[in-house]
């Protein structure tokens, strides 16, 4: 079967649906306690379950616990593995991109079920409303995995009319700021091109198959790019200074995977490996006056640049 690469997915919502939140409460517990042990025997399963919300007086019996780990690796796609040696068991990764995929499964399916409970709580707990995905996201994924052309009309923010009839075969997904968007080759274009699904219209799946090209690793294709914007553009060092407490900041939320740091006294030296792409240099203005770019050159130019034109539009007379 032709195979396409999905960056993340999920349709929470039907999953949570399926069965009773107390089941999927369950199923997270048993995955994160896990995972946060990095390999665990039963017997440390079983003292952890009595400290746990789902404890009656009774532990996790073998039997419930091999459903519970059939349950998971369906639903999840979560492999929970176990070492014949020492009897731990162990969540298993093929690579570090499917473990920050379970990351984020799990860290959404958790956060949906805790929400799905609080509904008292509707009018005090605030949600961020970003643009929507959802009604096409199911059709751009079936596509993915079936390597399926998609046709659909695309509303840009830089033109007044929409794009018709565009043909699309679509390598990844990927979450940016809480948006969907796919990359994948324009069939009219004959480029790589990447499209927000809540900017999309009138999307289908074409009867007609592509192949993917096999030199093409989306991860590869995608690493060295801070967001959706994927210049072909050599990656450059990108040395930034911030105070100390902008440091922390950085610490919790690095700006990217590359991120490395040397801590001074007073301030830290950020380090990545990326390429300069407009949205960096954005992000980077957004903290004004708490960061500074040491190199490159040409990043430093860029970020003078923009500062001088915000400048000028304060200084010009209305």
């Amino acid at each position: 079967m032709l195979t396409c690469q999905i960056y993340l997915t999920s349709n929470l919502s039907l999953l949570i649906s399926a069965m009773s939140k107390n089941l999927l409460s369950r199923y997270i517990w048993i995955v994160d306690t896990i995972r946060r042990h990095g390999s665990i025997t039963r017997d440390e399963l079983n003292r952890r379950w009595r400290n746990s919300p789902f404890y009656t007086g009774e532990d996790l019996p073998r039997r419930t616990f091999y459903n519970y780990r059939n349950a998971i690796e369906e639903l999840f796609n979560v492999n929970i593995g176990c070492n014949p040696s020492t009897y731990e068991y162990f969540i298993e990764y093929s690579d570090a991109h499917e473990e920050s995929m379970t990351d984020w499964l799990l860290n959404s399916a958790a956060t949906n079920s805790v929400l799905s409970g609080a509904r008292d709580l509707s009018q005090r707990i605030f949600i961020e409303d970003v643009p929507s995905a959802r009604v096409y996201l199911s059709v751009v994924m079936d596509a993915l995995r079936e390597c399926h052309v998609l046709k659909f009309d695309y509303h840009s923010y830089s033109r007044s009319l929409p794009t018709t009839g565009l043909q699309l075969e679509p390598y990844f997904l990927k979450i940016f700021r809480q948006r969907w968007y796919v990359t994948g080759r324009n069939r009219a274009e004959d480029t790589i091109k990447t499209y927000a699904l809540d900017r999309m219209s009138d999307v289908t799946m074409d009867a007609e198959r592509f192949v993917m090209p096999p030199d093409f690793d989306a991860e590869s294709y995608s690493r060295d790019s801070y967001g959706i914007i994927f210049s072909h553009g050599e990656a450059k060092t990108v040395r930034i200074r911030t105070d100390s407490r902008q440091a922390k900041y950085f610490r919790a939320l690095p700006l990217h995977h590359s991120q490395s740091e040397v801590i001074h006294d007073s301030y830290s030296i950020f380090s990545y490996r990326l390429r300069l792409t407009p949205d960096f240099v954005q992000e980077l203005l957004g903290y004004g006056p708490r960061i500074k770019v040491i190199e490159p050159p040409e990043l430093r130019a860029m970020m003078v640049s923009s500062l001088k034109e915000t400048l000028d539009q304060y200084e010009e007379q209305a």
